[in-house]
């Protein structure tokens, strides 16, 4: 059975008329009336009582019909799914990021953005660590990942890397520890004896290493006293007292209770945000890629108005 033989057969049954129905399908009534007689014999059972003067509907074609026009509305369905996805405008995409992108006036500017304008996709986002975005954007379970690191990660064969975003470190703090006084940029000199709170290796990988150069660079060790997963555990450490940390300056927008924000002055004292996808990233990722981009235009130039 093919979707034509039930075309032909649910045009005949509004019908009732062969000769109208083979006017109104574009072909002669001859092989109409064939083909209805081999849906027929596929079937076992008589779809039509034909008579010289009427043509009308057996039991079993009435309930033939609903079924047929069921399953004609699903395969017309199914089509045009495959073709939204093929044109970019249906399925899913999936973005793994670092723990601070959400607060990335671009990305969440695009996610909003991508959201409404494709709401017939699915957008599968997922905290993931560095090296667990590009595993899985190197086996094709990931789209697009976002990470950060000073200099440009080493990916696998056809996987693609871009800044996305540079900016400073700023350290936070307790609004009553004595360096929160301090009317100036604090320095590595400054903090190198702090207890420092930190994201756990995995959660930081990449910015954690960085950091530890720059403070090795000036002949200091990090002096990490607790490690998290989350930037709120992490904040709340250090309004409970038990820390410092240093993080990017995008991070500064969410404002913790008796925490505050100092700028660090250090040599390459940068947060870089690395924007990752395949080298040959399907339609969907393109129109995402895409919107990124216009949308870290329009949130510079909000920055600068």
């Amino acid at each position: 059975m093919e979707l034509r033989h039930l075309r032909y057969f649910i045009r005949v049954a509004e019908e009732l008329h062969f000769g109208r129905a083979a006017v109104k399908l574009g072909i002669s009534q001859p092989p109409l009336s064939q083909q209805i007689r081999m849906l027929e014999q596929e079937l076992g059972i008589e779809l039509f009582d034909r008579t010289s003067r009427r043509v009308r509907l057996t039991d079993a074609g009435a309930l033939f019909l609903v079924e047929a026009r069921r399953t004609l509305e699903q395969a017309e369905h199914a089509i045009a799914v495959a073709r939204r996805i093929q044109q970019g405008e249906a399925g899913e995409l999936a973005i793994g990021f670092a723990t601070s992108v959400p607060f990335v006036p671009a990305v969440s500017l695009s996610f909003a953005r991508f959201r409404a304008d494709h709401p017939a996709i699915h957008l599968s986002l997922r905290e993931l660590g560095r090296n667990e975005q590009i595993a899985e954007l190197a086996d094709g379970r990931l789209d697009i990942g976002f990470i950060r690191g000073f200099d440009r990660p080493v990916l696998p064969a056809g996987i693609s890397s871009s800044i996305l975003q540079e900016e400073p470190m700023m350290v936070a703090l307790r609004d009553d520890h004595p360096l929160a006084a301090v009317d100036r940029p604090l320095t590595i000199g400054d903090i190198a004896d702090q207890p420092l709170v930190m994201f756990s290796q995995e959660a930081g990988t990449g910015f954690n290493d960085h950091l530890a150069l720059i403070f090795a660079r000036q002949g200091h060790g990090l002096r990490v006293v607790q490690e998290v997963n989350g930037l709120g555990s992490m904040l709340g450490l250090v309004a409970a007292a038990l820390g410092i940390t240093i993080i990017s300056r995008s991070l500064t927008a969410l404002r913790a209770e008796r925490v505050v924000y100092r700028a660090l002055e250090a040599r390459d004292a940068v947060s870089r945000l690395w924007l990752l996808h395949r080298s040959s990233p399907t339609l969907t990722a393109r129109t995402f890629i895409q919107m990124l981009s216009d949308a870290k235009r329009d949130a510079a130039g909000d920055h600068m108005a």
